[in-house]
Parts: structure tokens; C-alpha cells; sequence
């Protein structure tokens, strides 16, 4: 074993500095070069071990911290993950971006967290600024940018996973619910319990879970032999305001709907509001499923039917195949995974007889 008393005033003169200890410091207190503590702190073999665990324990003992830019210019890593959301305010982003964050945190990487608003443009600006900070890879939820500027992005050499949204290519990856089987098996739900008039309420912004989750209510009715009819659909912005604006439309009907599929919680949340406003109750007149299974779903009154998202999973899968593609490891490119039907008391049997509009 090796003595430090040779050492011990040079360990006190770095204890009772204010600056964090440097490389220089631990040179200076273990009488070696700064190559020398470099190698030592690698665990390179060009340095004896009596002497890289003498290093180590001055090191330890003084507080030093590797710099985390030193090693980004050492290694051409930063360790940093990029992700671009739609809106940081929206329930679903922060349960995804905490799989996310666990998984990035658990292997050494730190997230930095940037919204679009839904901008393709500003999407595309927020990708190329995580590129010049030199991010190591990037998640996107809900992305415009890849079906846009999937060439730009290719240029970039970055990694690039998309959630929620498939686009395949070099650098393009993805996570996502299918949507279509879980659309269709909760349009279908509604279908067994009776109703012959269901209404979707989607999103007017876009987006390919939109077009998926509404392809899925169209295959259900089209199996049920249910004639598709175009009034029955109505279009909101995926927040409760616009799901308040859309079912204020169906209520308009001759013969409003008995069973409303809905894009997303958000959504639903709307939708209820706007049945409490004109006294339909809720599911004796018209049956409510919606779409994430958000925090709120089992608090709603009643409780919302809905689709389970394995939220943070999908951010931990998204996060894991950043890290495999950064470490040279095979790894699907698409993956999908499955919802789940989780029934609660928004839903049962239509009324006998249809009742009339309020």
C-alpha cells in the first residue's frame, strides 16, 4: 500500500480551496504531470497502479469532478439527449419525458427538453439547435419534422427516434401505440354494448394519431356493418376547449350520437363539460370513451373509459434506443406497442328510446 503523508499538506491546501480541485491541483499534490493524472483517472495501463490509486484517492479525497466538457472534447460525446415536445403543459408529455428522463439518468445522460407548439418550422429550428449543442441523440413526440425535413435530418448524423409517429429512413426511428387496433377495439366496445350512432371527435392539427385512432373507428363500424356517416364526425385542437367546441356541434344534430369515441382525454374532459352544460347525463344518454388513460381519467365524473398509453415505457424504449444506436447495437426501427381498454363508468348500453334534443 501506498502512503499519502508525503502529501497531506498539498491535500489540505486543496481541501480549503474554493474552486473545485483540477487537474493541475491533483498533479501538483501527487508530484506527477497532468498526462499522468489523465491516464491514472482512465485507468490507463501506461500508469503503474500503486500510482493510479494514489491519484484516485487525492482526486477523491480533494472533490474533483470530471468537467463534463472537458470530456465532450475529449470524446466527441456530450452525453446529452435532446427531446422535442408538442407542449410541456400537456399531461401525456410529462408522464412520456419522465420514462425519459429515468432511463437517460440511470446511464450517465442528461435531457434537454425543448416545446414546438405543434410548429413544423419551429420544430425544425429546435432540432438544429439541439445539433449544434452537440447533442448525442434526439427524441421527438408528435413530430412535423419527420415527414418534412427527414433529408435534413439525415445530413446531421444524429440519431433521431421519433414517438407517436413513423417515419422510417437512416437516422429515423420510432415508438408507437398502435393506434388503429386500439381505436378499433374501443369503437368496437362501444358497438357491443348497443350503440349503433357513435360520434369521433378528432384533432384538427394533423397529427398521424389522428388519422390512425380515426382509421381505427372506421374499420370497427365498417366490421359491425354500421353505415359510416360524416355529420357524426367533429374536430377540436386536442384540449378540453376544443372537445367542449365539438360535442357543442353534435349536440346541434337532429339525432345526436349515443357513444362518443374521443382523440385523447383532453379532449373527453371537453366533451363532459359540455354534456353537464346541457343536462345529458353521462353514460344513461350518451357513452364517453376516450383516449391515454391520463392521470385524471379514474377522477372525472364519472370515470373515463379510455385507452391505456404505456406512457413512460414508450419514453424509456425510445430513450434505450438512442443508447443502442450511440453504442453501434442492432435494434428495430420501428416498435410498436399495444394499448390497453380500461373500462370505467363513462360507458354502458344506449337508451331504450333516443331522447330528444334539450
Amino acid at each position: 500500500m501506498f502512503n499519502l503523508d508525503k502529501d497531506d499538506s498539498r491535500l489540505s491546501d486543496l481541501s480549503e480551496t474554493e474552486k473545485p480541485a483540477s487537474i493541475k491541483d491533483i498533479a501538483r499534490a501527487a508530484n506527477v504531470s497532468h498526462s499522468t493524472v489523465s491516464r491514472a483517472l482512465r485507468n490507463s495501463p501506461l500508469v503503474s497502479r500503486e500510482t493510479t490509486e494514489r491519484i484516485k484517492t487525492i482526486a477523491l479525497q480533494s472533490g474533483y469532478r470530471v468537467s463534463a466538457v472537458a470530456r465532450s472534447l475529449a470524446t466527441s460525446k456530450t452525453r446529452t439527449i435532446g427531446v422535442v415536445v408538442t407542449s410541456v403543459r400537456d399531461p401525456f408529455v410529462a408522464e412520456v419525458v419522465t420514462g425519459i428522463e429515468n432511463m437517460a439518468i440511470n446511464h450517465g445522460y442528461s435531457v434537454f427538453l425543448a416545446s414546438c407548439n405543434a410548429e413544423a418550422v419551429r420544430e425544425a429550428k429546435v432540432v438544429q439547435s439541439f445539433e449544434e449543442r452537440r447533442v448525442d441523440g434526439i427524441i421527438v413526440m408528435d413530430s412535423r419534422v419527420g415527414s418534412l425535413y427527414a433529408a435534413h435530418l439525415a445530413k446531421m448524423k444524429v440519431p433521431i427516434v421519433l414517438i407517436n409517429k413513423f417515419r422510417t429512413g437512416e437516422f429515423l426511428y420510432s415508438v408507437a401505440i398502435d393506434n388503429l387496433t386500439a381505436s378499433r377495439d374501443a369503437t368496437a366496445y362501444l358497438i357491443q354494448l348497443g350503440h349503433t350512432r357513435i360520434a369521433y371527435i378528432g384533432d384538427r392539427d394533423g397529427f398521424q394519431s389522428d388519422t390512425d385512432r380515426f382509421g381505427g373507428y372506421r374499420q370497427a363500424l365498417e366490421h359491425a356493418d354500421i353505415p359510416f356517416q360524416p355529420h357524426l364526425v367533429a374536430h377540436g385542437d386536442g384540449k378540453p376547449e376544443g372537445g367542449e367546441e365539438a360535442m357543442g356541434q353534435l349536440l346541434k344534430l337532429p339525432e345526436r350520437p349515443t357513444g362518443i369515441f374521443c382523440f385523447n382525454d383532453m379532449s373527453a374532459l371537453g366533451v363532459l363539460r359540455a354534456l353537464r352544460t346541457h343536462n345529458v347525463r353521462v353514460p344513461e344518454d350518451i357513452s364517453i370513451v376516450g383516449f391515454d388513460d391520463l392521470f385524471f381519467a379514474p377522477y372525472t365524473e364519472p370515470s373515463l373509459t379510455t385507452v391505456r398509453q404505456p406512457k413512460e415505457h414508450m419514453g424509456r424504449l425510445a430513450t434505450e434506443i438512442v443508447l443502442k444506436l450511440l453504442s453501434g447495437t442492432s435494434c428495430e426501427y420501428n416498435v410498436k406497442v399495444q394499448g390497453e381498454l380500461v373500462v370505467r363508468e363513462s360507458t354502458a348500453p344506449p337508451p331504450r328510446e333516443d331522447p330528444h334534443l334539450i
